[in-house]
C-alpha cells in the first residue's frame, strides 16, 4: 500500500494555529503518521459517516476523511474534545 497524501481544510489549519504550541507539535506528529497508517490504534469511525474518523491526542481530537481510492486523507477539524463535535 502506498503513502497517503495529507490535505488540510483551511478551517482545520486555522483551528490548529489557535492551539497551544506544544499541542500543535504533538498533533502535527500524529497527523503525519496518518500518511503511513490511516487507521492507527485507537482510531474511531464517526457514526453516520462513510469515511470519517477521529484520533485522540490528549484532550484534543483530529477529525479526518480517508479516501482510499485516491490515497488522500483530508483533515476536517482540530480542537479540544469539548468543542470539536459541535
Amino acid at each position: 500500500m502506498g503513502f497517503y497524501k495529507i490535505e488540510w481544510k483551511r478551517s482545520a489549519a486555522k483551528e490548529l494555529k489557535q492551539l497551544p504550541k506544544e499541542t500543535i507539535a504533538k498533533i502535527l506528529q500524529a497527523v503525519e503518521s496518518l500518511a503511513e497508517e490511516p487507521f492507527p490504534a485507537g482510531v474511531k469511525k464517526l457514526i453516520g459517516s462513510t469515511h470519517t474518523y477521529r484520533i485522540r491526542e490528549g484532550d484534543y481530537r483530529v477529525i479526518y476523511d480517508v479516501f482510499s481510492k485516491t490515497l488522500v486523507i483530508e483533515i476536517i477539524r482540530v480542537g479540544h474534545r469539548k468543542d470539536v463535535y459541535d
